[in-house]
Parts: structure tokens; sequence; C-alpha cells
């Protein structure tokens, strides 16, 4: 799994440590995040039928942005630990923001006092090669918001931003 950083202009909270890891498959990709720290300190949204939902971003979720090589096209999923999903197509960045294919997406996730791990499979057309972020949105109890990247670039927390696309995903032998 690979670390993600904490954004700098975040103040530090109750979670300590965020790891994710992705792979490609023949349907789509499978991935997974884990959050370590004070679980019980932070909103972890209620388990909740698996259905297409806006606005996830706006507490605890996940996010993985794929962008295929070559273009300015990128697809945005957001994972919420409820099994709740939302998948955006974009023509560029932030431009013509709408909701993209999806096949289906399965989401499991589990957590304890100290840990939070949550599991997706992904069934939707991903093009290879591609540049791929995980982020990690979280909120503590107190309604303070944490934003977590493999990388950043200068400035406020954006996501969308290609600089946190710092996975490069090949195409399948």
């Amino acid at each position: 799994m690979q670390t993600l950083i904490l954004h700098p202009d975040c103040a530090a909270g109750p979670i300590t440590n965020v790891q994710a890891e992705i792979e490609a498959t023949k349907q789509g990709c499978k991935a997974r995040f884990r959050f370590d720290g004070d679980i019980s300190q932070i909103k972890v949204p209620m388990h909740a039928a698996s259905e297409r939902m806006d606005f996830l971003w706006k507490t605890t979720c996940f996010e993985i942005f794929w962008q295929p090589e070559g273009g300015q096209y990128y697809r945005e999923f957001n994972l919420s630990p409820s099994s709740r999903w939302a998948c955006y197509d974009f023509d560029d960045f932030r431009l013509n923001s709408r909701d993209a294919p999806v096949e289906a997406i399965a989401i499991a996730c589990s957590h304890d006092g100290t840990s939070l791990q949550l599991e997706a499979s992904i069934a939707s057309e991903l093009p290879l090669p591609a540049a791929v972020a995980l982020n990690a949105i979280v909120e503590d109890n107190d309604g303070n918001i944490q934003f977590w990247a493999l990388a950043f670039e200068d400035g406020k927390a954006e996501f969308h931003s290609e600089v946190c696309r710092a996975i490069t995903l090949e195409k399948l032998a």
C-alpha cells in the first residue's frame, strides 16, 4: 500500500495514517484504503443500500481519479464507507461534469477503534495506461475536514489536479 500525505493546510486530527492501493482488472479496478488512528473521533457514514449518490465528498469518503494517457478527459469515483458511491466524467479540469456509466460498484467497509478499511471493486470502462489518484477525506466529530492524497500542488487542496495522479497503471498483460 502507498502512504497518502495530509495537505499542509490541514490540522492534525484523529487519523494519523492513510494508505491506499489500486490495481486494474479486466472489468475495471479494485482499490483498498485504510485509516489508522482514533476511529471513534471521526464521522463514519452509517451503512446503507449501495446506490449512486451525490455530495459524498462532504464527509468521510475515498476518491479515485482515473485519467487515460494522452488526453484531458478523466473519471472520478467517490466511495463512501456507507457503501454509497458516485462516478463522474470530466472533459478537462472540472469541465462538463456528468454522471459516468458504471456497470457495478461493490464496497465493503470494516472498522474497529484504531483502523478503518474500505475495499471497492469497480466494473466500469477504464482505459489503460492511465494516471491515477487515490485520495481520502476525513471529517472529525467536530466538523473539521482533512484532505489526504499521494501528492498535492501548491495552494489549496485540489484533488482534480493532475499532480494528485501520481500512480501510473499500465495495460493488463
